[in-house]
């Protein structure tokens, strides 16, 4: 078979490998789309904060079961599935408390550990989830759409809440899907006009950008009033974003962090108390999410497939890195085919 390597930043290749064979409680899968997510392009441009060289990249994905054994979750070979791809130790404090997220010893697919982007993979059993009549294209969207719906989910959002979504990304636009589908008014600010303009598709109440402190303060102003967002939510990962939450967020709002970065903020950190903001961090997602969001793209018929920009063939896998790096302004989402 054929695997999608990372060798150093920058370096992609495609090699032929060996076909995997499932182990105890493992399923062998045949891949059928792959998403490029930004962590993804952060390995490729050598600026993430986890991943090791050379590195399979990808954790979103749809495949079909080609072999499985005895399961009690139904799964039978021919079905359509994606994966939890956050792989936790469960011995840690997090992982006793039920927090598998946010294992300390975490590993991700594509990150810490071999990612999906081969023509063949094994999972084990308890980790893939039916796709329950999605089509293999949006199944492969669900695993990001994860991520911002659990930072959502964390802002505690209700409905009517004003809320800003800082970084017009994937997981920003998604962030606002999931916002919306708990009644929340939503605004997204970015430096590209662009991704602006894409996300204007998905039913976002409001845009402006973020090209200097002036543009972002007289959007804030149009927004709200003055008085700011109740919930804030960053889906960049640099400083500068997080610093815009603070700013943005309303007396007594709340921020939430899903943006994953290396560099670090220097800030007065007082205007947490003086604004008694709830500020919370979010990582990764869970099987319940996972379930539940299958369950509502489908019921609800959103448009998940549309934040799709790009689909390459696998085959074309090196100039698909090489073509978001430079074209990440303009892009969602880009899929590999398989």
């Amino acid at each position: 078979m054929k695997t999608l390597i990372i060798e150093s930043p920058g370096k992609v290749t495609i090699r032929e490998t060996d076909v995997p064979r499932p182990g105890e409680g493992e399923a062998l899968l045949k891949l059928k789309y792959g998403g490029i997510c930004g962590s993804d392009l952060n390995s490729y441009r050598g600026s993430s904060a986890y991943v090791s060289y050379p590195r399979i990249p990808g954790h979103e994905f749809s495949a079909e079961i080609v072999e499985i054994g005895k399961n009690d979750s139904g799964l039978k070979p021919g079905m359509l599935v994606t994966g939890n791809p956050y792989f936790n130790c469960g011995v840690c404090y997090s992982c006793r408390r039920g927090l598998v997220n946010c294992c300390t010893t975490n590993q991700t697919m594509g990150v810490q550990r071999e990612g999906a982007f081969s023509e063949y993979i094994t999972m084990p059993i308890d980790r893939l989830y039916p796709g329950k009549g999605l089509d293999a294209k949006t199944l492969a969207l669900i695993e990001p759409f994860c991520i911002s719906f659990h930072g959502v989910g964390r802002a505690d959002i209700q409905k009517g809440d004003r809320v800003l979504i800082v970084g017009a990304g994937t997981i920003g636009v998604l962030a606002a899907l999931a916002a919306k589908l708990r009644g929340a008014r939503v605004w997204m600010t970015d430096i590209s006009g662009q991704k602006l303009a894409l996300a204007e598709r998905f039913g976002i109440d409001g845009t402006f950008t973020n090209t200097d402190p002036g543009a972002f303060e007289a959007g804030l102003q149009q927004a709200t009033g003055g008085d700011g967002f109740d919930v804030a939510i960053e889906a960049v990962g640099l400083p500068a974003t997080f610093q815009n939450c603070i700013d943005a967020a309303a007396y007594g709002g709340r921020v939430v962090l899903i943006g994953v970065g290396k560099k670090n903020l220097d800030f007065n950190f007082t205007l947490l108390q003086k604004k008694e903001l709830f500020v919370a961090g979010s990582r990764n997602a869970l099987k319940k999410d996972f379930l539940d969001l299958i369950d509502q793209v489908k019921t609800n018929a959103l448009p998940l497939a549309d934040i799709v920009t790009s689909t390459y063939s696998f085959a074309d896998g090196v100039q698909a890195f090489a073509d978001i790096d430079k074209n990440a302004a303009s892009e969602l989402k880009v899929v590999l085919a398989f």
